[in-house]
């Protein structure tokens, strides 16, 4: 059977494409050497963040996507868990540079809160240290990865595209894709190989300085049931999220997290909570950039890690059911699209901003390839 395209990889970045495709009335296969997701896509917070994303085509691919995760969630039976973003200052600095955020163009949907504002909407969930006020972003909506890539996956093959899973992709050749089931033919072909640096174009990949970047994840449970307003961050997140980080705004803050929290900055580490169905809480996370990164958890990053969550929320005695290492492919660039021929694309979310950008993403590539609907 010969197919309008060939996407080789069903994480969400593939996804993203093959939807795209789809609402063109594509004939279009998704090739993936995996039975299912078990990579970046699943392993992430389900967060689709938007605000503090950088600034230009990062910021207004989060904003896309997040209407396209909107619109095919519910048609998908995709819950969304809850929606929003409260970013607590724990500073003043903390609290001046989103001050500033909020000025900036990126700031709409966004409004700031005073100290005791926050206090007076949300201190159930506080953890009652003294603050300095918040941010709080409408934009933001959070889904369980886990369970809603295969959804989403399921609800694509629906709509006429074909998967061919456990299946490896060993070449590309201009029409023609080999892989351990046989050779399909496509007119096109997206590669979206994620962290897989080698199998497919690595000169290409290496021209791009491609790393890996391994996470800290957590999920916990609380003693006592809370119901989180939304997605949380704190002040660490005003130095890993560039849009927030590229203001000039951000440099007190930075200054006082390096002379203050030296290791959790070496760690990589900025706090994300967000919740799920069964209350559960989902944290993070840290960075840790290598070619292969060592599979083994440091107990000591993960008590970071905690030690974050207990200094910005109340949940006392809280235990840790669950640990894993997340990944994705890290470079100097928030994502890569190379054309390696007139036939052959290759595509990478470079920034740990699958979820949050891909759908955008691939409906650029298709418009690259096709032209605008």
């Amino acid at each position: 059977m010969r197919y309008d395209l060939a996407i080789v990889g069903a994480g969400i970045l593939g996804l993203g494409h093959a939807l795209a495709a789809s609402r063109r009335g594509l004939k279009v296969v998704v090739i993936d050497r995996e039975a299912e997701a078990i990579g970046a896509s699943v392993r992430n917070f389900g967060f689709v963040t938007v605000t503090g994303q950088q600034q230009g085509d990062c910021y207004r691919r989060a904003m896309r996507s997040r209407d396209v995760w909107e619109e095919v969630a519910p048609k998908a039976g995709i819950p969304v868990e809850h929606q929003g973003l409260l970013v607590v200052a724990q500073r003043p600095e903390a609290m001046a540079c989103l001050e500033a955020f909020v000025r900036t163009e990126m700031g709409q949907g966004c409004y700031i809160l005073t100290a005791e504002q926050t206090m007076a909407q949300h201190g159930g969930v506080l953890s009652g240290r003294p603050i300095q006020g918040a941010l709080w972003s409408s934009h933001e909506r959070r889904v369980e990865s886990r369970f809603a890539i295969p959804k989403l996956a399921a609800w694509i093959e629906r709509l006429g595209v074909t998967f061919l899973r456990k299946t490896l992709v060993k070449e590309v050749q201009q029409g023609r894709v080999l892989t351990t089931s046989g050779v399909v033919e496509a007119t096109q072909v997206v590669v979206c190989p994620g962290d897989d640096m080698l199998t497919l174009y690595p000169q290409v990949i290496a021209r791009h300085q491609i790393t890996r970047c391994r996470l800290h994840m957590m999920k916990v449970m609380p003693a006592k049931p809370i119901k989180l307003p939304g997605s949380i961050m704190s002040d660490q997140s005003l130095v890993r999220y560039l849009g927030y980080a590229e203001l000039p705004d951000s440099e007190p803050i930075k200054a006082r997290l390096r002379a203050e929290q030296p290791r959790t900055l070496a760690e990589g580490i900025h706090l994300i909570v967000v919740q799920g169905a069964d209350g559960g809480l989902i944290v993070g996370d840290s960075h840790h950039y290598d070619w292969s990164p060592s599979p083994f958890q440091r107990a000591e990053v993960d008590d970071l890690i905690m030690d974050e969550l207990h200094q910005v929320l109340n949940v006392p005695g809280a235990q840790i059911t669950e640990r894993w290492n997340g990944t994705y492919a890290s470079g100097p660039e928030t994502m890569m699209r190379e054309t390696i021929d007139d036939q052959t694309r290759l595509v990478i979310v470079t920034s740990g901003t699958g979820a949050s950008t891909s759908f955008a993403i691939g409906e650029e590539t298709i418009a690259e390839i096709y032209g605008r609907a």
